[in-house]
């Protein structure tokens, strides 16, 4: 993981844990994975899956009882992310807060991040 040794790569807020926590024990999985993936208007889509096991190349965030697994392509993405979940009259759901995002479409559903330096393309 592109870290900060001692620092967490994301942050979880209470209310996402206890989602995730829900989540996790409707399943019996192992955490709710979390990557990037091309689409959507600005160019990348976040994902999300419940994992029944954690790959050896997933960078694993406990917390509490919930467990986030970020997906290998998508760690130095999401370093200094922060997870939220909203519930709201008109929709619920995780809410991304990433300081690395450049560019977001106007329903918020696809990002956009720098090209790395040295790289021939955009995103993951």
């Amino acid at each position: 993981m592109f870290g900060i040794p001692g620092k967490s790569p994301v942050t979880i807020t209470p209310a996402a844990e206890r989602q995730i926590v829900r989540l996790m024990a409707g399943k019996d999985s192992a955490g709710l994975r979390i990557g990037l993936k091309k689409g959507g208007c600005a160019g990348m889509e976040y994902t999300m899956e419940l994992a029944e096991a954690a790959d050896k190349a997933d960078e694993v965030v406990e917390q509490g009882d919930a467990r986030v697994l970020i997906a290998p392509m998508a760690q130095m993405f999401l370093f200094g992310t922060e997870i939220d979940y909203e519930n709201g009259l008109l929709e619920s759901g995780f809410r991304f807060r990433n300081p690395n995002v450049t560019d977001s479409c106007g329903c918020g559903e696809s990002v956009r991040f720098e090209p790395l330096e040295g790289s021939r393309a955009e995103g993951v």
